[in-house]
């Protein structure tokens, strides 16, 4: 074998199992959500009894552990005797439309009439009479539930399905980073929902330090991270969002780079030289997961940072701060450009609220030397990279439709 591939065959002198540093990995034992657990399995037991029961959503930022304590708690069950429920659980990253929820639904449960290829009404019936021929309650677990489409569409079919049937019926298991996603519902649609909620709150520094240290015992070749380098992953990220993917993510860069200088051990300098890679990592993987709007919005904050918008020509400095009208302005040009119908501008201020809570943005709201009450945005990223991300994304998407079309 020629020497270069030899070297990247060699087994690692840091690491001992990468997949423990994953965010997909499901620890065996997840500390401090003991609570969460509870919660979710004390909700669900009707369900998982084979009983109708209410539906549950399940808020919290990204890595706080949302998706990791539903499936260990459907996995667990999925092993009692007494569990008389089927379980669906749905990525509406990949599976993003009533169409495709209702498909993956019937994949998992009734694979030869799936591959059939038929539509939405053939498929919503076949389920149906799947459920009522026994009784039987489907748990369905919608991951990232408000990147569906048509979400609206969805939740009133799901919900309906109860009403529509004898015996058994779905309980869906909502899960978002966005507390505030239900707003965006047709009432018709919240007026079906018969639900319980439970919030996520961010880990702590302390928190994250003791999940690292845990991770590290199986991640890592022992004695190969300093004390000192989990605790400055744990702070940074309990600083920026209390985020345990963010954490995971910086110390297996560390890990990476300490590999690549030949280091023996992993110090607070790869530490702090990593969060750079993870932060832009995770922040550019959050704008592809935007909805469409959302992505606009960032996009005109990301064209007026690199323009230089009225702010910085009014006071005559550096800063990248962009009034907020400004930003409306240019949004709404974007997307009447695409063919699209902007936003009301109320709808624009709950947007902004939101990409504000996920870490994109910064805004305050303006002071002395500027006249009247504005408020100011920052972009948190570099501006060339968010906006070669979404073009790269939205655009690409825009073109695939207008060939469709």
């Amino acid at each position: 074998m020629p020497e270069p591939f030899e070297e990247l065959f060699k087994e690692s002198e840091i690491f001992a199992n990468r997949e423990v540093l994953s965010p997909h990995y499901v620890p065996s034992a997840l500390l401090f959500r003991e609570k969460q657990i509870n919660d979710i399995a004390k909700y669900l037991a009707p369900s998982l009894k084979g009983e109708r029961g209410r539906n549950l959503f399940v808020y919290g930022k990204t890595g706080t552990g949302k998706t990791t304590c539903v499936r260990s708690v459907l996995e667990k069950v999925k092993e009692l005797p007494t569990v008389r429920a089927r379980i669906s659980y749905v990525n509406c990253r990949i599976y993003n439309s009533r169409y495709r929820v209702l498909s993956k639904i019937a994949s998992d449960h009734l694979p030869l009439y799936a591959k059939r290829g038929y539509g939405v009404v053939d498929i919503y019936e076949k389920v149906i009479n799947w459920i009522e021929e026994d009784g039987k309650v489907l748990v369905v677990v919608l991951d990232e539930i408000d990147l569906v489409k048509d979400l609206d569409d969805l939740v009133y079919t799901m919900t309906r399905v109860n009403s529509d049937i004898k015996a058994g019926g779905i309980t869906i298991v909502g899960i978002s980073n966005k507390i505030s996603f239900k707003e965006d519902l047709d009432p018709r649609s919240l007026s079906t929902l018969y639900e319980n909620e439970l919030v996520f709150p961010p880990y702590n520094s302390m928190e994250l330090s003791s999940i690292l240290k845990d991770r590290c015992e199986k991640g890592f070749k022992k004695g190969k991270v300093e004390t000192a380098a989990i605790n400055l992953a744990a702070a940074m990220a309990a600083r920026d969002s209390g985020d345990a993917r963010l954490a995971l993510k910086i110390l297996s860069k560390a890990g990476e780079l300490a590999e690549e200088k030949k280091m023996q051990v992993i110090s607070a300098k790869e530490v702090e030289e990593a969060s750079k890679y993870a932060e832009e990592d995770i922040a550019y993987e959050l704008v592809n997961t935007l909805p469409e709007h959302q992505k606009l919005i960032v996009y005109a904050i990301a064209l007026l940072s690199l323009q230089g918008g009225r702010y910085k020509k009014l006071m005559e400095g550096t800063d990248t701060y962009i009034f907020s009208g400004e930003v409306y302005d240019k949004y709404a040009a974007i997307a009447e450009s695409l063919k699209k119908d902007p936003k009301s501008s109320r709808w624009y201020r709950k947007y902004i609220t939101d990409l504000e809570m996920q870490g994109l943005i910064v805004t305050y709201e303006s002071g002395q030397g500027i006249r009247g009450h504005t408020k100011l945005i920052k972009l948190a990223y570099v501006p060339e990279k968010i906006k070669a991300t979404v073009e790269k994304n939205l655009f690409k998407e825009n073109e695939a439709t207008a060939t469709a079309e």
